[in-house]
Order: structure tokens, then C-alpha cells, then sequence
């Protein structure tokens, strides 16, 4: 009932926004001045506001088209790699001119996208970063609400397996960045690959972001998944994926109730923003505008999650902290991280992240016993919250040349 009470209230604010926009389109047609009165200008960026506002369910593309590599602009392609009912492994293929390509080494990175409520496009400007100097593959999860009941369940087991199955599908001294809820998942692959002796274990392992020990610097995101037992869960925010959609039938987490999450933890921050959102449209400011629209496009387009993998990480992860306390199984085996040997090890957080506190993920390092110092570090950014470590101006100035800097030196 609450997919079907989403989706009803969904279609009749469709129509209010429809008609938001043909204001919109009729106001851009009035003659100066009278087009560039102040009233005009304020009706017009409310309007827009409130026509930007739907949430939608559709991936946007990633939208690279070229990068400068060494100095030279160079188009890129999407290829796929593999592809199972629940993700596509998508490569960034650069075209180089021979010139370039000749003797030139790009370390593989296989970055694996969260699950958590939106699609591996709010990863783009991580992808762009890491491609001017490395071969990059993305994990491009599917929407659980188009993938049919007949595919069977996916929970963490089904998560791991999938990134050890890539991990081998891109063979030897590929190196693996995770964002934020995949970092344990990525951290028992590679656990497990180790202790099979798998040739394929990563060359570097980077975890940006993610909860590997909850219990190192609490945040309300693991209060509220100990505020009440998993069943409450499982009754209160899974739900059942109607008709006419191709997964329907299947139990969900919603991305729209994660939006939402995510929405009423920083209220303040939203309001701001559309706040400023307003301002430069009524300025005309269209780049400072822009910007804004284009965060909120991303943000608002939401994918559900198959419901076993939102239960198993809330329960797991969230809630019984099982890597971190040394009870983590992966089918049924134990998963040991003090296996991994050969892979190095780089953790970065953010100073103001308030969904993975700093000490969550750096707590990796703890449990890797048995790589050498020489090949683990830290980073800890200043001046960023949750987004701003994998996305954005200082991931871009700070976080990333370490990045780059690790894996090069691991490759």
C-alpha cells in the first residue's frame, strides 16, 4: 500500500507541475520590460522551484563524453563489461591517439558505487576525476523496481559475490575504491579472495566513506538503525513494487523513503539551498543557478533497493557491527580481513561527515592486520561532509591527487 499511496500522490503533483512549467514557458514570452519586472522574476523562479521538485526513477547519464589526458582532450565511450539482472559493469573507454597510448600505464580501477537509495551516477565526478590518469569501471546497480521476482533475491551475500565476481572479470592488479555502504562489502571481498589465494585480489583497496565499525564515532544514522528491532523495519519501510513496473511483486526499500532520510537529517541544508536556488533565479544568475539544479537532478532520482540487501546491511552492519566484532559470514564462512596481505590499503573520511563519522572507516586498518605499514594510509579532509570526500571542489584539489598518489604507488 505505500508504493501504491507514493505513486497516486505522485501523478496528481505531476499535473501541478505540468502546469508550473507552462507558466514558466508563458512568462519567457512576455516582452521586456514587463518580462524583467522584479514580481515577474520572483513568479517565474517560483514556478521553476516547484516544477523541479519531482522525484523521478530514471538513471541520468553519466554524461562523459571527453577528458584531457596529458594535456590533450580525448573523446571517451561507455562499454559494457559484464552485466547480471542486478548491475551493469560499465568501463569509460578513452579513445587515445597513438601518440599517447604508446608506453602510456593506467591502472585498472574498479570503483563500486553505494547502494543506497540513488543511482552509481551520483559517483560521476569521482569517475571523471580517477579517468584522466586511470582505466575506471563503475558498478551501475539497477533499480530493484525494474528487475523482475524471477531473478531471485539479493542481499549482502549476493553483494559480495558480485564484487568478487568482478574482481576477477577484470583479472590481476585492478584496484578497488568503495563509496560509503559498500565499503564492507568490498573490504570481505577482498578478505576472502586473499584467503582463497585468488589471483584476482585487488593491488589497492581505497574505502571512502563507509561504515566499516559504527561503534568507533556513533552518528544518528546508527542511532535510529538500533532504535527498534529489524522486524520494525521489515514491516514499516519494505514494501511490495506494483504493477505495471517490471519488478513488481518484489519487497523493496523505496529510494524515495531514503530520499527522504537523507532530507530530514539536514533540513536546514536543503531549505538553504533552495533558498539560493530562488535568489539566482530571480537574479538570472543561470551559472550559480545551474549548479544548484544540477545536484538536485542527481539527488532527487532515486532507485529502490531489493529489501534482503537493506536488511541484511541495517541488521549486519548497522545494528550488530559483525566485520568490525569479528562475526561477519559471507555463505556461511567467516570472513577474516587479517587475510589480505598483498593489498594496500588507503581510508578516507571526512571531517564533517555526519552519516559516517570520521573513526568508521579509518577502524580498517584495525582489523587489516597483516598489511604492511608501508602500504596503508589515511586521509582525513578538512572542510567536508559526507558528499564533499568523493565529490566536488576539495575532492577534487585534496582527496583525489592522494587517491591517485596511492594507487599509483600500489600498482
Amino acid at each position: 500500500m505505500l508504493y501504491v499511496a507514493y505513486e497516486a500522490q505522485r501523478a496528481a503533483l505531476d499535473g501541478a507541475r505540468a502546469a508550473s512549467r507552462t507558466a514558466v514557458e508563458t512568462l519567457d514570452l512576455l516582452p521586456a520590460p514587463l518580462g524583467r519586472l522584479d514580481p515577474v522574476r520572483r513568479v517565474r523562479a517560483a514556478y521553476q522551484l516547484f516544477a523541479d521538485s519531482a522525484v523521478t526513477h530514471e538513471r541520468l547519464p553519466f554524461g562523459i563524453d571527453r577528458v584531457t589526458v596529458g594535456g590533450t582532450v580525448v573523446a571517451v565511450r561507455e562499454e559494457v563489461v559484464a552485466r547480471t539482472p542486478f548491475c551493469t559493469l560499465l568501463r569509460f573507454v578513452k579513445d587515445l591517439p597513438g601518440s599517447l597510448a604508446t608506453g602510456r600505464h593506467e591502472p585498472t580501477v574498479l570503483i563500486v558505487a553505494p547502494l543506497s537509495g540513488h543511482f552509481a551516477t551520483l559517483v560521476t565526478g569521482t569517475v571523471r576525476s580517477l579517468l584522466s590518469d586511470h582505466d575506471v569501471v563503475v558498478t551501475d546497480w539497477h533499480s530493484a523496481r525494474d528487475i523482475s521476482v524471477e531473478h531471485g533475491p539479493f542481499g549482502l551475500d549476493e553483494l559480495i559475490g558480485h564484487i568478487v565476481e568482478f574482481l576477477a572479470a577484470l583479472g590481476p592488479r585492478t584496484n578497488v575504491l568503495a563509496v560509503c555502504q559498500p565499503c564492507v562489502p568490498v573490504l570481505a571481498a577482498a578478505a576472502l579472495m586473499a584467503e582463497d589465494g585468488n589471483i584476482a585480489q585487488p593491488a589497492s583497496m581505497t574505502l571512502v566513506a563507509g561504515p566499516v565499525d559504527v561503534d568507533a564515532s556513533p552518528t544518528r544514522v546508527n542511532v535510529l538503525a538500533r532504535s527498534a528491532p529489524s522486524s520494525w523495519f521489515a514491516e514499516t519501510v519494505i514494501t511490495t513494487v506494483p504493477p505495471p513496473h517490471p519488478g513488481a511483486g518484489r519487497r523493496v526499500y523505496p529510494g524515495f523513503l531514503q530520499l527522504a532520510g537523507f532530507v530530514a537529517m539536514n533540513p536546514q541544508r536543503h531549505l538553504d539551498a533552495h533558498v539560493s536556488l530562488y535568489e539566482a533565479l530571480v537574479a538570472d544568475d543561470r551559472l550559480r543557478a545551474a549548479a544548484t539544479r544540477e545536484f538536485y537532478d542527481e539527488y532527487l532520482a532515486v532507485a529502490d533497493l531489493p529489501a534482503e540487501v537493506y536488511l541484511d546491511t541495517l541488521d549486519d552492519i548497522f545494528r550488530r557491527n559483525r566485520l568490525a566484532r569479528g562475526e561477519l559470514t559471507w555463505r556461511g564462512r567467516l570472513v577474516q580481513p587479517a587475510a589480505i596481505r598483498r593489498t594496500g590499503l588507503l581510508t578516507v573520511e571526512g571531517a564533517n561527515d555526519d552519516i559516517c563519522a570520521p573513526g568508521q572507516t579509518m577502524a580498517a586498518h584495525e582489523l587489516c592486520t597483516r598489511i604492511p605499514t608501508y602500504r596503508r594510509r589515511h586521509h582525513l579532509q578538512a572542510g567536508v561532509g559526507h558528499f564533499g570526500v568523493f565529490s566536488g571542489r576539495r575532492w577534487e584539489a585534496q582527496v583525489y591527487p592522494a587517491v591517485r598518489e596511492f594507487i599509483a604507488a600500489n600498482s
